[in-house]
């Protein structure tokens, strides 16, 4: 998995300048454009249930019909032969931790992140990627935002990247490149959804404050109010947390804000802060038609080429 140090937040990297998403509802690829903010964009669809994301294999139930995605997408909007490659929240673990110290040479601090992880997630952490990245030192305690994906996983979607011609030169959990789109300095509540999941988050300036996801149930009445309770959730800790409730909350998912604003599980959400997309880009040359909602993750990934 990909260095979080050069992947987080902006700033100068050496990451692939075009990226792709791989979601349960299609494969959005993009790169930047001429003029700073503008991105060259394409989507490929997926039928319901060639991705079924998560931390066991397959994710990709139907991996030819998500090569020819990654393939088509990538295609039209020209892309290089190195991609950074954007993963959903479900088939990662993003924790924060807190470590007393950790070793300053990298190769000898994943050991120890390893180690810390070995009881915490449900899955070989030692044949499992693993990246870091230490966001500030609180109480004596140093804040570390750790990244974890089974091994299995991993090679499953990169496999789908190679197949279809690229290359991923970066791997990143969809909601961790998503928060590179948000920059003032100010704490963002972000809501990213899939079909299967939700994750909520919070960064703040070059920090993830908060970062939990969740499994959604498939009935639709049991997936809105599940949803509606991440997101009461999240603003709980959030009000608890800054002293404050956010005026905004921005979302990642299919239909975009506009569908978010009409859904049932933000009516179960009160007060229900104002809703906005998250990362939407000035798009140049959209080859094909970008649902809405869908570029936070790609959009944030460029955020740091």
């Amino acid at each position: 998995m990909a260095d979080l140090q050069k992947t987080y937040k902006r700033g100068a990297g050496t990451r692939p300048k075009a990226a792709c998403e791989i979601r349960p509802e299609g494969v959005v690829a993009a790169r930047a454009g001429r003029k700073h903010g503008e991105v060259v964009a394409a989507y490929s669809s997926l039928r319901e249930g060639a991705v079924a994301a998560g931390l066991k294999v397959p994710n990709l139930v139907d991996a030819k019909a998500v090569t020819s995605a990654v393939e088509s997408a990538l295609g039209d909007i020209s892309a290089g032969k190195a991609v950074t490659l954007v993963v959903p929240d479900a088939s990662a673990r993003v924790l924060l931790l807190d470590f007393d110290a950790l070793p300053s040479k990298r190769q000898e601090a994943l050991p120890v992140v390893r180690f810390r992880l070995r009881k915490m997630v449900p899955f070989d952490v030692e044949g499992a990627a693993v990246s870091y990245q230490a966001m500030s030192v609180k109480d004596g305690q140093l804040n570390v935002l750790v990244a974890v994906m089974p091994g299995d996983v991993l090679a499953e979607y990169e496999s789908a990247v190679r197949d279809a011609g690229y290359e991923p030169g970066a791997v990143l959990p969809s909601t961790v490149a998503a928060a590179a789109t948000v920059g003032d300095g100010s704490a963002t509540l972000m809501v990213n959804h899939t079909a299967g999941s939700v994750t909520t988050a919070v960064a703040q300036g070059d920090e993830m404050l908060l970062h939990r996801s969740m499994d959604l149930p498939t009935d639709p009445l049991g997936h809105e109010e599940e949803m509606a309770q991440a997101v009461i959730t999240a603003l709980a800790w959030y009000e608890d947390t800054l002293a404050r409730l956010p005026s905004t909350m921005y979302y990642a998912g299919a239909g975009g804000a506009s569908a978010a604003a009409q859904s049932r599980w933000l009516s179960l959400v009160e007060p229900a802060p104002r809703i906005a997309d998250l990362g939407s880009p000035d798009l140049l040359n959209a080859l094909t038609s970008i649902p809405a909602g869908m570029l936070a993750g790609v959009t944030g990934a460029l955020a740091t080429s």
